[in-house]
């Protein structure tokens, strides 16, 4: 498939999922990873309530059947049925009567976006409670109103999926998304999305490295896998946080917390060589689940590679993050992107000039001139050169193609051609790219 039928993919997968309510725990994240299934055997896991996962423990588990508000006529004035929006994440179970004035204090509205209804939840503060768009909260009339919460919060479990594939070295690369929103489609059905679709390329794909895609519930869900998985995290090599990918925004990079690791060099050349706008932010501690792969226990070299940085567009944790949010054009870009980072992942190997004393004669090789058209015969000489030079041992694709300003496909095309005439050898050290 293109990447255009790709994109396409992605959305039918993001609008199939797109009205499960889901939270940390609980159904709507099992329906939503047996969804997936269909897609990527993933192995489904299951934790207790209160296991202990470092400083913090799996919290009970949430379900929701049913919850509306009735006004004293019996009209529902706010129904969880009509959005899963309407009511706020890991409410507690609840039926009782009461004043608007009562009421109001568990009524959450946007007055700066009238239209819309916003995100709440309460994971942590046993509380109940709706949300609602400002213009239904200002119609609703003085009097009795009848509050339902068909819902339980017990002991369960906290869900994960997990997808590993395992390459031609134990060496790990981690794509983490997180599952634990309702129906907001850029956060983080985008993600979930176009994580199941590179989960699936990359299984039909050559590979030394091995893979693992984890779906999780922010934040409690990585502290969880981190603790359980602590043994297996020295294997991790790179990663990246997949969230937002999908709005008209431009692409934005978060780095790892190192800040020069590999990934964050690779995402930046990719970043570099799309033709548009793009931006990179330092590390910081508040964010998505790489600020705990990223704690300094761990320190892994994982970045978060999205579009609008969260909480930086006003559909933010709405109603309005919808089908209509997600622009198929955006998808099939970060689809591209996230493709060249795999790619310069595999390939960014260091190679060793076979010979390195002056330069070989290409012509009698065959050479130059060989690569491409007229167009771009200069560059395609100039990587041949850079490549050469720079194969001591010490400088991976990567570098070459930073230090030269050429396209990493390009410094790779030359690379190929100088192995298949012997001008390349492989070198079998395990170079970080940092020059």
């Amino acid at each position: 498939m293109n990447t255009q039928q790709i994109s396409l993919k992605m959305y039918d997968l993001i609008e199939e999922l797109y009205p499960i309510c889901r939270s940390i725990t609980g159904e709507g994240v099992r329906q939503s990873l047996h969804i997936l299934q269909k897609h990527i055997p993933l192995e489904i896991h299951e934790v207790p309530t209160g296991t202990k996962v470092f400083d913090w423990e799996v919290p009970k588990e949430w379900n929701i059947q049913d919850a509306y508000v009735k006004n004293q006529y019996g009209q529902k004035v706010i129904d969880f049925q009509k959005s899963n929006l309407h009511i706020v994440n890991y409410s507690i179970p609840t039926h009782r009567t009461m004043s608007l004035a009562d009421l109001s204090n568990h009524l959450f509205t946007l007055p700066e976006h009238p239209h819309w209804i916003p995100y709440r939840t309460s994971y942590y503060h046993e509380t109940w409670g709706f949300c609602l768009s400002y213009n239904d909260f200002i119609t609703l009339e003085d009097g009795e109103y009848e509050v339902y919460i068909d819902s339980s919060l017990q002991d369960g479990y906290l869900t994960y999926g997990e997808y590993y594939l395992s390459g031609e070295t134990d060496e790990e690369i981690i794509f983490s998304c997180h599952i634990c929103h309702p129906s907001l489609c850029n956060d983080n059905l985008s993600g979930i999305a176009l994580s199941t679709f590179l989960a699936k390329h990359i299984t039909s794909s050559p590979r030394r490295y091995s893979y693992r895609f984890l779906f999780i519930p922010g934040t409690i869900g990585s502290i969880t896998w981190l603790s359980l998985n602590e043994i297996k995290t020295h294997k991790i090599r790179h990663g990246l946080v997949i969230s937002g990918v999908g709005d008209s925004g431009s692409m934005t990079y978060k780095q790892s917390r190192q800040g020069n690791t590999e990934i964050d060099q690779i995402v930046a050349h990719v970043l570099q060589n799309l033709d548009k706008h793009y931006t990179i932010e330092a590390f910081s501690p508040y964010g998505y689940d790489e600020r705990q792969y990223c704690s300094p226990g761990f320190n892994l070299p994982i970045g978060r590679l999205g579009r609008t940085p969260f909480g930086c567009y006003p559909e933010y944790h709405t109603s309005a993050d919808n089908l209509e949010f997600v622009k198929l054009s955006s998808l099939e870009e970060s689809w591209i992107a996230y493709l060249d980072v795999f790619e310069i992942l595999e390939n960014n190997k260091a190679y060793l000039n076979t010979n390195s004393k002056c330069e070989p004669q290409l012509g009698k090789r065959g050479l130059y001139g060989s690569l491409g058209g007229l167009q771009d015969k200069k560059a395609q000489e100039m990587a041949l050169l850079w490549v050469l030079n720079f194969s001591d041992g010490d400088h991976t694709l990567l570098d070459i193609a930073t230090r030269s300003k050429l396209k990493f496909k390009l410094i790779l095309k030359a690379a190929i051609s100088l192995l298949e005439t012997g001008l390349l050898r492989e070198c079998n050290r395990n170079v970080a790219s940092s020059k």
